[in-house]
């Protein structure tokens, strides 16, 4: 099986210190910390698999297991509207930590799957079963 290519040139060590940082953000962020608070019990362990999510969305490799979207919809207090500030947070971090053409291909990715699951929360808190 051949492996698919990255979809832009970022380094593990890359994708760790943007994850890093942004949770770092994230727990300062007066409105959405509090909520990040209530479900994470151990920041080194879920940076680790947000690490090895965006590896995957990047580069395939196959690192993360889980469903983003069930478990924002299971959270039951994550909003639609919260993924505005947490994608502009998101485009600080890249843009302070990475050169500007990977900087905005992993923003233009973040914003797709920001948008995905924005319209999911949406379909999900109005009761519309999301097809899978």
């Amino acid at each position: 099986m051949t492996a698919l290519p990255a979809r832009f040139p970022v380094t593990d060590a890359q994708i760790d210190l943007v994850v890093a940082e942004f949770y770092a953000a994230i727990r300062q962020h007066p409105g959405l910390g509090p909520v990040f608070a209530a479900h994470v019990t151990d920041w080194p362990a879920h940076e680790a698999k947000i690490a090895g999510f965006w590896r995957n969305a990047i580069r395939s490799d196959r690192s993360y297991e889980g469903n983003p979207m069930r478990v924002h919809q299971r959270a039951g207090d994550v909003r639609p509207g919260m993924f505005i500030p947490w994608l502009g947070l998101f485009d600080t971090v890249l843009r302070r930590n990475l050169e500007p053409p990977t900087a905005e291909a992993w923003s233009a990715l973040a914003h797709r799957i920001g948008e995905s699951l924005m319209m999911g929360l949406m379909r999900w808190n109005e009761g519309v079963p999301v097809l899978r």
